[in-house]
Formats: C-alpha cells, structure tokens, sequence
C-alpha cells in the first residue's frame, strides 16, 4: 500500500511533532527496527531515525547491510522507541522503499564527525581488524579528511518508512496507560481506536 496522503493531514501528525526532534538537531531517537528474514522471522536491530516529515520516516544504513538485502527482498518494516521518562512510547509499521538522494545527502549532512567517518570505514572488512588497526585506522581517516566537507560514501543508503500504522502509548502515574492506535485505510484516511495500554 502507498500512501495517498500526506502525514500532515493525519490526526497523529501535531503529536509526532511535539515528539520528534527537528531535523537540525544533533541528538536523533534510537528505535528498535524490525525487518524480516528470508524464513519470515523478524529481525531487530537499534539504528537511528535521521528524519521525520510528511512522506513518513527515515533512517539511513549501509548499503551492504542485511537490513538492505531484506528490505529489498521484503519492503516492509516496523521500529519502536520509548520515551519512559516522559511516559511515551511510539509503534510505527509500513512499506518502505529507496530515500530520495537529496534526503540521504541532507540527513549525511547533519550527521556528528563520528558517524561521518563511521559511514565510511564500517566495512566487514574493517570490523574484523584488531583493535589498535582499527583505532589507528579512524585516527588516519579523521586526519586526512576534515568531518564537515565529508560527502557521503557510496555505500550510504537511506530508507523511507511509509507509515500504515501508527501507535502512540500515553502513561499517566495516577491510571493505567493508554494506546491510540491509527491505522491506514485504502482511501488514504486514517481510521483510529483506543487500546489498553
């Protein structure tokens, strides 16, 4: 299913606002993204969301990563991420499909020195070196090239998570907590229900 509409017209929208942080802000939310196998099992890995907007959400990876190979394979994915000290939890599942060039390059971008250099030298090949190669390695690559005139690598790959589902958890410490649920319809509406926390 691909989205007909965009997310600013969704009910949930203004909270995912308030929730997320802009796009120029350093600090980006860690979530548990989940793939699936080739044998259908999910696959969960912690990676972070690069942006948010109205198309859906993105996050940014290796190309060569087995979370790419299966999202090729299966082009649907879902992430979590908790707030707990702000008694807030999101649940997003949907399609997923190539980030625009412009996107990938501006979410690079805004990237901190550290996660610049890691796009470039996180390599199998790299992984499998001892540590002081690999501590010698990244201080040789930091040397020669300076973080803020660093393009992505061609390995850089960035995924757009079009959202079908969207679940925002609310907890208050005098009650239980409570979920409002969204869900996709096939006209491009959103239809919503309250759950149980």
């Amino acid at each position: 299913m691909t989205v007909s509409t965009t997310l600013v017209a969704a009910p949930f929208f203004q909270e995912l606002v308030e929730w997320l942080p802009r796009h120029d802000e350093p600090a980006r939310p860690l979530v548990a993204l989940s793939t699936i196998t080739a044998d259908g099992y999910p696959d969960t890995r912690h990676v972070l969301l690069s942006e948010f907007d109205e198309t859906g959400f993105y996050f940014h990876t290796d190309a060569r990563s087995r979370k790419i190979a299966q999202l090729t394979t299966a082009p649907r994915a879902s992430f979590a991420v908790a707030w707990p000290e702000l008694g807030r939890q999101l649940v997003v599942l949907g399609d997923t499909e190539p980030a625009p060039v412009s996107e990938a390059q501006r979410a690079y971008a805004n990237r901190s020195p550290y996660l610049k250099t890691l796009a470039w030298l996180n390599s199998a090949e790299f992984a499998v070196l001892p540590l002081e190669e690999r501590v010698e390695a990244w201080r040789t690559f930091d040397e020669e090239h300076q973080s803020d005139s660093l393009l992505p690598p061609a390995t850089w790959a960035g995924i757009l998570l079009r959202p079908t589902r969207v679940t925002l958890w609310h907890a208050h410490p005098a009650t239980a907590s409570q979920r409002l649920e969204y869900t996709l319809e096939a006209e491009g509406t959103w239809a919503s229900s309250i759950l149980p926390g």
